[in-house]
């Protein structure tokens, strides 16, 4: 048996663009918390990694999920994502690995 530990950490990270460059207007801001608890319970349910939590600023809000697979995860939370409507410029990018590793960008 495998240790979780043992495999690679892959994540998928979405990002939601605001309104402005910055921190955005609340309004940028409504459904996200839904979202965030459907993508808790869609990743535990499935079993494919875990909701590891939110940023925000810079433009974008940001949603953080990591797991042994970004290609599973993401096959998870994109109907979720998709449904609820981004903003245009929002995206997704899964990155297959640690930090440098290779990434691929899908557009919301």
């Amino acid at each position: 048996m495998t240790d979780d530990a043992d495999l690679p950490r892959q994540a998928v990270i979405a990002y939601f663009k605001l309104s402005d460059d910055q921190w955005g207007v609340p309004e940028d801001y409504e459904g996200l918390d839904e979202l965030e608890q459907s993508l808790i319970q869609a990743i535990d349910e499935s079993g494919v990694g875990e909701f590891d939590g939110i940023a925000r600023g810079l433009g974008f809000f940001d949603m953080y999920m990591y797991g042994p697979s970004a290609d599973a995860l993401f096959d998870v939370v994109e109907p979720l994502l998709r449904a609820f409507s981004p903003p245009a410029g929002s995206y997704v990018v899964k990155q297959y690995g640690e930090p440098g590793a290779e990434e691929v960008r899908v557009d919301l």
